[in-house]
């Protein structure tokens, strides 16, 4: 299973918004910390702001895998309930 299109661009949105950047600004493989000067507060915010929006659970074990936009694709596919 993988993200939809539509789940992919509310996540980048997302994302772009906290770290307070144009969406064009914001690359798939770019870390949040080094590449964008974002700190711990701002990942939790994220997370919080990804399960409201998908109504899913992240673990906040989860918040050290968060570290890039492709990184947060997988951690929200993995907290997807898996349909068999």
């Amino acid at each position: 299973m993988n993200l939809t299109e539509s789940q992919r661009s509310k996540i980048h949105e997302i994302i772009a918004d906290a770290l307070e950047i144009s969406p064009e600004e914001l690359k798939p493989t770019l870390r949040f910390k080094e590449d964008y000067d974002a700190d711990s507060l701002l990942a939790i915010d994220i997370l919080a702001t990804l399960e409201k929006t998908f109504k899913i659970s992240i673990p906040q074990s989860e918040l050290n895998r968060m570290v890039s936009l492709e990184a947060v694709y997988a951690v929200v596919l993995d907290a997807q309930p898996q349909v068999a």
